[in-house]
């Protein structure tokens, strides 16, 4: 996550970048990959791709990319199913 933290330049940002190798937070927040593509591919519990802005403790922005022919959210990155975790979109909502 450090590594992934220096490239996207977020050193002294508000951004935090959480790892979770024991699922314990998608578990507690269910939001699992449930679709057997991903899973047999990485083979075992994997998150959905979410973007989650939380004020005060508290989860003002849930946004959630995945689809029915895309369960990761990422087979078109310009797509819509794509936007919805892309900073674009989080932005606008603030």
């Amino acid at each position: 996550m450090k590594a992934w933290a220096k490239d996207q330049k977020i050193a002294g940002t508000i951004v935090e970048f959480l790892a979770d190798p024991l699922s314990d937070l998608t578990n507690a927040l269910d939001i699992g990959m449930t679709h057997p593509g991903p899973q047999g591919v990485f083979g075992q519990s994997r998150s959905k791709r979410v973007a989650i802005v939380y004020d005060g403790g508290v989860a003002k922005i849930v946004e959630i990319s995945e689809g029915p022919d895309d369960p990761a959210g990422d087979a078109d990155p310009k797509g819509p199913v794509t936007y919805r975790t892309k900073v674009e979109n989080i932005l606008s909502q603030l």
